[in-house]
């Protein structure tokens, strides 16, 4: 994990003094790394990471956009507030650490943003978000499989009916929209094969 706690530091360091910043930065890869992910897990985050620095030319502020990435499933549990308690952790570590409060209302904006995926048109960094949390949706099939496969172990909690219909309701939501994705890129690269991937998933659930 040498690479991410360096890209943390990298991070930090623009915006940041304390020497804090590091056991932030520790506590947040512990998180990613608790026992009972699956799915959403270290390389979850490293996989947002790369495909946030892909798509970094359509942020108006990738710095932003980076930081909610290292904080979006930072509480992480199966729960609905998940995303919530996220976007406090971020509110919380980054005011100890002294960021400028623009940014961190942006970036815990932007973690909330990660419930639905749906940016506002014009909202570059949530477009950017959404789409590199999403990018996975576009990974070769066998690899899609194995991520649902996690994903449905990560709410293994959840009566298997409850969860198939929940599953179907997302589904349905990303093939009815206007699309999956909203940048230019990822709307060229990677929505036919996440739009494929999806209508497959269905048809199992709907078996």
């Amino acid at each position: 994990m040498q690479d991410l706690v360096q890209a943390w530091a990298d991070l930090l360091a623009r915006y940041s003094t304390d020497p804090d910043a590091a056991e932030v930065g520790d506590r947040l890869l512990a998180s990613w790394s608790e026992p009972h992910r699956r799915y959403h897990s270290i390389g979850h985050l490293r996989d947002i990471l790369g495909h946030v620095e892909e798509l970094a030319g359509y942020a108006d502020d990738v710095d932003a956009v980076r930081l909610a990435a290292w904080f979006h499933d930072s509480v992480y549990a199966g729960r609905p507030d998940d995303e919530e308690m996220s976007a406090r952790r971020a509110e919380e570590d980054l005011s100890r650490l002294g960021l400028a409060r623009p940014l961190i209302a942006e970036v815990a904006r932007l973690v909330r943003l990660t419930v639905g995926h749906n940016p506002a048109p014009g909202d570059h960094n949530g477009e950017v978000l959404s789409d590199a949390d999403l990018a996975a949706l576009a990974v070769p099939r066998d690899r899609y499989v194995q991520n649902t496969a996690a994903i449905r172990a990560e709410y293994a909690h959840i009566p298997d009916e409850a969860f198939r219909k929940g599953r179907q309701q997302v589904l349905v939501s990303l093939l009815e929209g206007s699309g999956v994705f909203r940048t230019d890129y990822a709307r060229r690269e990677w929505e036919a094969t996440a739009r494929d991937n999806l209508r497959a998933e269905f048809a199992t659930l709907a078996d």
